[in-house]
């Protein structure tokens, strides 16, 4: 392999990494801002306020630039390399970085919502929908990192089951938080 073919991977990971990043930490601000909108004034505004500055920060300087720059760098890295055009399990990672793209694209719709006090999602929805990233993460990977050698039964099997142990996690979070807020209560 070429050193360019090289470097282009090596910036494409680093700007993955950070993109997901900036995924994980978005929807975490969405979800925080949401429940803030519940809270009583003056407390609302101030947290609103400031999860917006932290959204947009976040938004614009790190998440964006990082999906621009992890699908340029991929490209480059196709440029550097065609032959990975030619691999089945390029092409399905392709498919999956769409979706990533699409799931991006959504956090976008959400992050303009909220920045105009629009509140489409609950708490709840945009937790479970925060794990979105977490599946495609692992699905990218996978596929990535087995290549050719993976058994696509065997991946999607596996991807159900972190589906549904990520699901059942949200709701045991789900329960103990209403148990903490009715403990508090009293």
């Amino acid at each position: 392999m070429s050193t360019s073919y090289l470097v282009f991977k090596s910036l494409h990971i680093v700007f993955m990494v950070s993109w997901f990043a900036g995924l994980f930490y978005s929807v975490r601000l969405f979800i925080y801002q949401t429940e803030a909108n519940e809270r009583d004034e003056p407390e609302r505004t101030i947290l609103v306020e400031q999860f917006k500055i932290m959204q947009r920060r976040l938004w614009w300087i790190i998440t964006t630039p990082s999906m621009v720059l992890t699908i340029l760098f991929g490209l480059f890295m196709i440029g550097a390399n065609p032959a990975l055009l030619t691999k089945f399990y390029i092409l399905v990672k392709l498919g999956f970085v769409g979706l990533l793209v699409i799931y991006h694209l959504i956090n976008h719709k959400i992050f303009n919502d909220l920045s105009t006090n629009k509140y489409h999602w609950t708490s709840g929805a945009l937790r479970i929908w925060n794990e979105v990233a977490t599946l495609l993460l692992l699905i990218i990977v996978f596929i990535i990192v087995m290549g050719s050698a993976i058994s696509w039964i065997y991946a999607t099997l596996g991807l159900f089951a972190v589906a549904l142990l990520l699901l059942l996690a949200i709701r045991m979070y789900q329960a103990l938080r209403k148990k903490e807020e009715k403990h508090e209560e009293n």
